[in-house]
């Protein structure tokens, strides 16, 4: 894969061109008469092959007799079923093609194609951020068996002048999806809570984010008894990061993104089975989409207020363990009977959700977690589960869903809800058994949001999402390699880029 891809100035000389055609197509689009006479007339040739088709999501490359040695041709299918996600994929392929052919320039040119079913600027977005994402690759940790990689070091890709600007801007937030990523599939021996705050200091410096930590010390001071029981038997110490984009121009009080980060979970003393355990270093993809899109909210210089907390903790087991039956008391007064020690992410995001709306009087909060098996029984991994009781802050995430292509569902969450999670010898358990499992996770949370919550569901406008079915791929696809997702960067993104209407 490539080391980068930046956007260039001018095309050049190429080595390859991209065009897109809906399927079917008899005659090319006027606005590639130019590209195809350059190319020897390949592109009407190839329409005129019966074997020729330009099928959703697929790719055909035609080796022209002069020009360009490559032009590839991205299918998206019927015209009238076209969705976003089929020129996403097929971009996924175009990053792929192209690095195995050696492409070191290549000049993209979609908006023919596409026009009449996506606007100018979000074609140039989603481009820039499927190239990126779909050039992922985890290699850090390869070693003396790694092969040689013959691929440029940067593909320079191309696109019209004004396109250009939300070209880079995509290609900036596919790199904080990435980054994001690659912190998520760092494994457990390396991703401690004390790594995750350093590689948050480092990026923080990067793009001008202020970064603040509450470590085991300050936790203490601020009763985040949740966060301390989780992380008392980690091989580091339990830490909570806040990253604070604040620009001058920002008016208001800000949205606060709040995102788990459990580095690694055994489940503690309710352990799980080793088959689970497996991939357990993923369980802090919710924190690390809040990083990605701090990093990305920051570089694109988003005119908006935006708080992201990130606790991080590793759920082991010592003497020195939280068990079944301890009772805790909360950042906010309220008493957690715990019944099982593997429901422990939504004890640090408690946490997290009463410091924050106390010390940040938040007009908003989104908090992110792949905090329940149950909404992968539910939903699959088609899409997130998503509880939000404020229909404007339900309607901007479902906007952004849309536009990115990270889909949500919305679950219910009502008064009985909470209900199940009284406990007989505190206020509350952190789990209540199997019935309504992923609601039980908002209802407890909902325990947490604002001065009120304890008393009653909030009145602070807070959505809930359950990324446990999205935050990771378990083959490759696409647009993803095999592993962490990055799911949420673009999402959050795009819902504080809107945040300004």
């Amino acid at each position: 894969m490539y080391r980068s891809i930046k956007s260039a100035a001018s095309p050049g000389k190429v080595d390859a061109v991209a065009v897109a055609l809906f399927d079917k197509t008899s005659k090319l689009p006027d606005a590639y008469t130019a590209t195809d006479k350059a190319a020897g007339g390949e592109l009407s040739a190839a329409l005129k092959r019966p074997d020729f088709s330009a099928a959703a999501g697929s790719l055909t490359t035609l080796r022209p007799t002069k020009g360009a040695r490559l032009v590839y041709v991205l299918g998206l299918g019927e015209r009238s079923s076209f969705k976003h996600d089929t020129l996403r994929n097929a971009l996924g392929k175009l990053v792929r093609a192209a690095g195995g052919a050696k492409v070191a320039r290549l000049d993209v040119q979609l908006r023919a194609g596409v026009d009449g079913v996506i606007d100018d600027a979000a074609l140039a977005r989603l481009a820039g951020e499927a190239l990126m994402i779909a050039n992922h690759a985890f290699v850090e940790f390869k070693g003396a068996a790694k092969k040689a990689d013959e691929t440029p070091k940067t593909l320079h890709a191309h696109v019209e002048s004004k396109l250009r600007k939300a070209f880079a801007a995509g290609l900036e937030v596919g790199d904080s999806v990435n980054i994001a990523r690659r912190l998520a599939a760092t494994p457990p021996n390396v991703a401690s809570p004390r790594f995750i705050v350093s590689e948050c200091r480092r990026l923080a410096r990067q793009v001008g984010l202020k970064c603040s930590v509450i470590d085991k010390a300050k936790a203490k001071q601020l009763k985040l008894g949740g966060l301390l029981a989780v992380g008392a038997a980690g091989s580091a110490p339990p830490a909570m990061v806040v990253l604070e984009h604040k620009p001058a121009r920002a008016k208001g009080r800000p949205v606060m993104l709040v995102g788990k980060a459990v580095t690694f979970d055994t489940g503690g003393y309710s352990i799980k089975p080793s088959a689970s355990m497996a991939g357990m270093k993923h369980d802090k993809c919710g924190g690390m989409a809040v990083i990605g899109a701090m990093h990305a909210i920051a570089r694109l210089k988003l005119p908006v207020h935006v708080v992201g907390l990130v606790p991080c903790v590793e759920n082991m087991i010592s003497t020195d363990a939280y068990r079944p039956d301890d009772i805790l008391t909360m950042a906010n007064g309220v008493t957690v009977e715990v019944t099982n020690t593997d429901a422990e992410g939504r004890l640090i995001l408690a946490d997290a959700l009463a410091y924050g709306t106390k010390t940040y009087n938040p007009a908003a909060i989104v908090d992110l977690a792949t905090l329940t098996g149950g909404v992968v029984v539910a939903l699959g991994s088609l899409c997130a589960g998503c509880f939000c009781g404020d229909a404007d802050l339900r309607g901007r995430l479902f906007d952004a869903a849309d536009d990115t292509g990270e889909r949500l569902w919305h679950l219910p969450l009502w008064d009985e809800h909470r209900d199940m999670m009284k406990s007989e010898h505190a206020d509350i358990v952190n789990s209540g058994g199997r019935e309504a499992h992923p609601i039980q996770g908002a209802a407890f949370l909902s325990f947490f949001v604002g001065p009120d919550a304890p008393s009653k569901m909030p009145d602070l406008p807070w959505a809930h999402l359950d990324i446990a079915g999205v935050a990771d791929v378990k083959a490759a696809n696409d647009l993803y390699a095999k592993g962490p997702t990055g799911w949420g960067v673009r999402l959050l993104v795009r819902a504080v880029e809107q945040w300004r209407a």
